[in-house]
């Protein structure tokens, strides 16, 4: 059925004015691009704030501003269901949302969340298999589960692979060295534990990444595990010049973590 709007500049109908309806679809065309263009930047913005609470919630473990980071990272995937960056920001969130239950002694949600993050990271690694860090994540997760023997043999090939991929695709990758570091860090001698491999891989991820105040403190663990206290005291020093607020550091230094 031919539209019969009315043009109040002319007068007439549509179909007597054939070059209106070239400027209508023009104008279309150019509504369409601008807001495929927009879609990108409102996505980037809500990853940009995401990431600004996820910061300040690593630092502080609170549960209301990691739940904000969260959401962010939420809707950015409900608006592009294809973008590897929000999953990896989930993933992350989650992360320190099962850091922050732990803090407050509830297994059972931390447990929950790592889960929820091994999902999460899952997700961006399908939709980007190159990203080292999502590889390194899930490798340190993987690593989280392994509470004994059966454990163990289940979920360490999966960390060791995960591990191994992350190398393969940024040998440099500081975060991967920090997961090693704690392999090394919490796996009994018999199943390849090792204190002077875990300080050496964590001074290789703060060598490669000396903004990252959480791998001075995982420095500073395995140094006083060493027994030397010297060395411990400068690492967790410089984790909180880079981050005064961290708990993690904080509780660290009073002793209160290891």
């Amino acid at each position: 059925m031919a539209f019969e709007i009315k043009s109040m500049a002319l007068g007439g109908t549509l179909r007597e004015a054939p070059w209106l309806l070239t400027v209508i679809a023009l104008a279309g065309m150019t509504l369409t691009s601008r807001s495929a263009c927009q879609a990108p930047t409102n996505a980037n913005s809500l990853v940009q704030d995401g990431q600004r609470q996820l910061d300040e919630g690593r630092s502080t473990l609170e549960v209301s501003t990691l739940s904000t980071a969260r959401g962010l990272f939420e809707e950015c995937v409900r608006r592009n269901r294809n973008n590897s960056v929000c999953f990896y920001g989930l993933a992350r969130t989650a992360l320190y949302l099962a850091r922050a239950e732990e803090a407050q002694k509830d297994k059972d949600s931390a447990k929950k969340w790592r889960d929820t993050s091994i999902t999460d990271v899952r997700h961006a690694i399908e939709l980007n298999d190159r990203m080292a860090d999502a590889r390194a994540l899930l490798a340190d997760l993987y690593g989280a589960k392994i509470t004994g023997m059966l454990s163990g043999i289940q979920f360490g090939p999966k960390a060791n692979a995960e591990i191994q991929r992350a190398f393969q695709l940024d040998p440099g990758n500081a975060q991967a060295f920090a997961v090693v570091g704690r392999k090394y860090l919490y796996a009994p001698r018999g199943f390849g534990g090792d204190l002077d491999k875990a300080i050496d891989s964590f001074r290789k991820a703060v060598a490669l990444d000396p903004r990252k105040d959480e791998n001075f403190v995982w420095l500073a663990i395995a140094y006083r595990k060493k027994g030397d206290s010297e060395s411990a005291k400068a690492a967790i020093s410089e984790a909180l010049q880079l981050n005064s607020r961290s708990v993690f550091a904080l509780r660290v230094n009073s002793g209160a973590t290891e």
